[in-house]
């Protein structure tokens, strides 16, 4: 069909071009017959189409925000809650429960959580549900017991999307509610999801089927809070099991799982738990009692423990037909678990055999705290071997041997075992001996029975006092001070001598150079000293007041401890006689001074009358050992030993570069009377041995002139 000229289609630039469609504008003026008749294809011409946009004040018109779910609970009453869950009744035209007006009458403080709304029994229709929302919207609780109420998956579904929307529980107990079905699962599944406030959950006797397993996996496996869940005869044999562990092998969230009473095979159901404590190691708890396990799925399950470095603490076995071959598996895959430590076996055909099976693997673990082998078919045979074990545990603390077949051979085995054994805290075992042929091995049976609760009770008590004294160690507020052997001279409880040997001060050129264990109470007792030591010198001359500090300067040896070393080159022998002068922290080294002496003229440990004269009745003088050990040895300037040098002056170094601190060691006098001269002049008589004194000279005077090259 031809296009008349007046209609004819714009150019190809007319319907991107702006001009094109403002020119075109006047000709639809002037021709107002062309306008109003459509083109005859049935297009609209592109001057048509317009598109407007409000300015931004006008683009929203309004907001709503979202729904507190708390508006209704702050400055709440309990009169405000029961009368909302009665209107909330009479709307729903429900019966009310006499047993949560009840409990809602005693709570107190609505400002934290409840600890628990208990609704066990009672039966929870739909509309009963609803009614709920009144009491979960202003208060929260702690346990929410939902057991036995009889849901179905109306009622199920809404109490599930209440808890999650108002955050009402942190334990949930949705136990035995078999008709929740799929859509009750689902509900329970987004709840678990969604709550972060959901921890425990015990859905036990409740079953989670093919259907339904699906929705939980994917909860558990994605995101969730849960720490405990029990899903005890469950029907999770099969697929839904699968599915589960699948999922609880990315979990890191939960701790306790308990499936027992689940019908699990020791095939395909073992083998998906073996390869879930393969990849879980967050795992703390599993539950396995009364299931079919066997030997066969013993083995799936001991090949995940031995991956289990840290995570598995509690296995419960109990109850699933093992014997003594799944004892092997057991047995080789203890040695490897660090973490375990309960153990159930109870009620498994072990048998004696078994235990000695066990015997070496649990004497290679050193995590086992508590062991469960009730009814476990053992003898004395078997007690034998548990008291070996027992031998040699250190740590063991809880043994279970009740309903066994031990009689008198083998209490008198784990009577043994507990002398050795000082960890064993409660050993189970039947209160009613066993028959034996002979009747007077009754009374012995109840001899030994009595034997071992009292070396149990005597752990205990080893046991109590040992915590009390690491917490009497950790609440000191000063730390030990370890002396190896006391001085000869030293009284019992003298702290300045210990912190003197612990931490010695600093070499110094004088008494006023720091030291680390000194404190005014020393100094003050020093400056007394130097002034008796004054009066001592005056009586006792030159040649007393050079030698008198050696006897101090002189422990014996079984004072010294190991890491008092002599340096390279210093003699020793039976006869020598060492104390090490060290500054622990100021890199220092260790200094020692010897003296050698003959045996007979060696002089006792305790306080000799030739060397020490008796001691005035007035306050005892400090020990000698601090002063004594407070010695200058970096003086480079006496090369030689003078044999009758001046008495020096407080504050002067004494002759071989010793401080004056030395002549402190000597004990305090009584006043000057005849048995001060006596004791003076014995004394002195004593230290003017030719041959002992020259030779302790010279060893002085080899340590001053080493003084300056070990203290660089």
């Amino acid at each position: 069909m031809e296009i008349p000229p007046q209609e004819a289609p714009p150019g190809p630039g007319a319907d991107a071009d702006a001009d094109a469609d403002s020119e075109e504008a006047p000709t639809e003026a002037e021709s107002p017959s062309a306008a109003a008749s459509p083109p005859a294809d049935g297009r609209l011409k592109a001057a048509a189409k317009r598109v407007t946009f409000p300015s931004d004040e006008d683009i929203v018109s309004g907001a709503v925000e979202p729904k507190d779910p708390w508006r209704h609970a702050q400055n709440v009453t309990v009169d405000e809650v029961i009368t909302a869950y009665r209107q909330a009744c009479q709307k729903l035209n429900c019966r009310q429960i006499p047993k949560l007006l009840r409990q809602l009458q005693e709570f107190t403080d609505l400002e934290q959580r409840i600890n628990c709304l208990d609704l066990k029994g009672e039966k929870l229709d739909y509309k009963t549900c609803e009614a709920l929302e009144e009491v979960f919207k202003r208060l929260q609780f702690k346990v929410v017991d939902l057991e036995q109420t009889n849901l179905d998956e109306d009622g199920a579904s809404a109490l599930f999307d209440m808890i999650e929307y108002y955050e009402s529980a942190t334990h949930l107990n949705i136990s035995s509610n078999k008709h929740i079905g799929t859509r009750g699962w689902q509900a329970a599944a987004h709840m678990m999801r969604k709550t972060s406030c959901l921890q425990y959950l015990d859905a036990r006797n409740t079953p989670l089927l093919d259907h339904s397993a699906p929705f939980v996996a994917r909860a558990l496996r994605i995101r969730s809070s849960l720490a405990v869940l029990h899903l005890e005869n469950a029907s999770l044999s099969g697929r839904p099991l699968m599915l589960l562990a699948t999922a609880l092998k990315m979990n890191m969230n939960l701790r306790e799982l308990y499936l027992a009473d689940n019908k699990l095979n020791g095939l395909q159901d073992s083998a998906q738990l073996g390869n879930l404590l393969k990849f879980n190691c967050s795992l703390q708890i599993l539950d396995l009692r009364n299931n079919h396990v066997l030997d066969s799925g013993l083995a799936y399950i001991c090949e995940g423990l031995k991956e289990q470095r840290k995570g598995l603490v509690t296995l419960v076995l109990w109850n699933n037909q093992l014997t003594h071959t799944g004892m092997a598996f057991l047995g080789m895959a203890l040695p490897h678990t660090q973490s375990l430590e309960t153990l159930n076996l109870g009620h498994n055909p072990i048998g004696n055999e078994g235990v000695r099976n066990l015997k070496n693997g649990l004497i290679s673990n050193r995590s086992v705290l508590r062991l469960g082998l009730a009814s476990t078919k053992l003898t004395c045979e078997g007690a034998v071997a548990v008291a070996e074990f027992i031998a040699e545990s250190p740590r063991l603390l809880r043994l279970d041997l009740r309903e066994n077949e031990i009689k008198t051979g083998g209490l008198m085995a784990l009577s043994l075992a507990l002398k050795v054994n000082h960890s064993l805290l409660r050993l189970d075992l039947d209160r009613e001996p066993k028959k034996e042929a002979v009747k007077s091995f009754i009374e012995t049976q109840k001899a030994l029975l009595a034997e071992i609760q009292n070396g149990c009770k005597r752990n205990f008590v080893l046991v109590r006092e040992r915590e009390e004294k690491q917490q009497l160690q950790l609440s000191a507020s000063m730390p030990e001070i370890t002396v190896t052997a006391p001085q000869p001279l030293e009284e019992p409880g003298d702290l300045p001598a210990m912190g003197a040997q612990n931490g010695g001060p600093s070499p110094g050129p004088g008494p006023d150079s720091d030291s680390d264990s000194d404190s005014d109470r020393e100094e003050q007792e020093e400056d007394e000293e130097v002034d008796q030591q004054d009066q001592q010198r005056d009586e006792g001359g030159a040649d007393r007041s050079s030698s008198a500090p050696c006897p101090a300067l002189v422990p014996s040896t079984d004072s010294l401890g190991p890491g008092d070393k002599s340096p390279p080159g210093s003699p020793s022998s039976p006869t020598e006689q060492r104390i090490s002068v060290s500054s622990p922290g100021r890199g220092h080294k260790v200094f020692v001074v010897t003296r050698v002496e003959s045996p007979p003229e060696r002089p006792e440990p305790p306080v000799p009358p030739t060397f020490v004269s008796s001691p005035p009745p007035s306050p005892p003088s400090p020990p000698a050992s601090p002063p004594s050990q407070t010695m200058d040895i970096r003086d480079p300037e006496s090369p030689e030993a003078q044999p009758q040098p001046e008495p020096p002056q407080a504050g002067q170094p004494l002759p071989n570069g010793l401080k004056p601190e030395f002549a402190l060691a000597l004990p305090p006098e009584p006043p000057p009377g005849l048995e001060a001269k006596g004791g003076s002049c014995s004394l002195e008589h004593a230290l003017h041995r030719p041959q002992g004194a020259s030779k302790l000279e010279e060893l002085l005077l080899e340590a001053s002139q080493e003084a300056p090259r070990d203290t660089l």
